[in-house]
């Protein structure tokens, strides 16, 4: 499953609107075959696996995939539940229930009545793949990365608001790799109106991976861009399971005291700025007490000169 788990990050985030899945499957200790979300959402994961296995090697497989198998017909195309019945592998494992209410446990009901052997395994590196999907079944909403990058002292700007650059190309480079993982960025407007970021992906071979550009404004947003007037309307972003946030400082700051994120990448550069932009505005925190406990450490990595660090909002 973690394996599978792994495998996933190939679909994110050409599959939306559907979530990235991935699948394997395994005969004899062996992995015969594998698929992921294509691009668009079809085909599934479990049907690009199972294509052309034939019948007396499924009859002794396990079917792993990371989300419970669609239990519903569409108009693009069959449930995978059917398909897996019609393949009749011996055993098929799950490392998460579909909270979508179309499946919600009719996927695996179904398997068993046809005779088919399922282990659900609520698996947290199957979880962590589908997070984005997870958050917006559960929650409503897209999964919400805010991305910082700061001086050791903790501006991201002169005092005049000059901001290019605070790191250096390789975590520039970082970032824009997260930039292609993401269904869509977010910026404040006044960081929208004084620098006129091009919110893009600039790696050679995934320019074609740009996010959706959205701007935090109740006025209007530049052509070809979302305009959102407050950080909990990011729910009606339809399709959008991913959602990467660059701030200015004010608009970090509304994200954080929504308490609407849910991953903190913060990048530093060993550099001081003195009598500069602060990273974050105002958070209304009453006391210190309220401030620990809040975010469990993930990832650290150095990057060239500069350094990243991960954390994930404990709930």
């Amino acid at each position: 499953m973690a394996a599978a788990a792994r495998l996933a990050a190939r679909a994110r985030p050409l599959s939306r609107p559907n979530p990235g899945v991935a699948a394997l499957v395994v005969a004899e200790t062996r992995v015969i075959a594998r698929g992921w979300t294509q691009a668009g959402g079809r085909p599934h994961a479990e049907a690009a696996a199972l294509a052309g296995l034939a019948p007396d090697v499924l009859a002794r497989a396990t079917l792993y995939v990371t989300l419970e198998p669609c239990a519903h017909v569409s108009e693009r195309g069959p449930a995978c539940t059917d398909l897996i019945i019609a393949a009749r592998p011996a055993r098929v494992v799950i490392g998460q229930r579909d909270h979508d209410p179309r499946t919600a446990g009719q996927g695996m009901a179904r398997l068993e009545a046809a005779g088919i052997a399922v282990t659900l395994l609520d698996d947290p590196a199957a979880a962590a793949s589908l997070t984005g999907f997870l958050t917006r079944m559960t929650q409503g909403r897209p999964r919400v990365t805010l991305k910082l990058a700061t001086s050791l002292d903790g501006c991201i700007a002169l005092a005049d608001g000059t901001s290019q650059w605070i790191t250096g190309e390789a975590a520039r480079a970082h970032v824009h790799a997260h930039r292609a993982r993401h269904d869509a960025i977010l910026v404040g407007g006044g960081t929208s109106r004084s620098d006129q970021p091009r919110l893009d992906v600039r790696l050679p071979g995934l320019e074609a991976r740009s996010p959706q550009r959205v701007v935090l404004t109740r006025g209007p947003a530049p052509e070809g861009t979302t305009a959102l007037p407050a950080p909990e309307a990011i729910a009606s972003l339809e399709g959008v399971q991913y959602l990467y946030v660059e701030g200015g400082a004010a608009t970090a700051a509304a994200f954080l005291a929504a308490d609407l994120v849910d991953e903190l990448h913060l990048y530093t550069a060993p550099i001081l700025i003195g009598d500069g932009l602060r990273a974050l505005g105002p958070l209304g925190l009453a006391d210190l007490a309220a401030a620990h406990g809040r975010w469990q450490f993930r990832e650290r990595r150095q990057l060239g000169s500069d350094s990243f660090a991960a954390y994930l909002r404990t709930r």
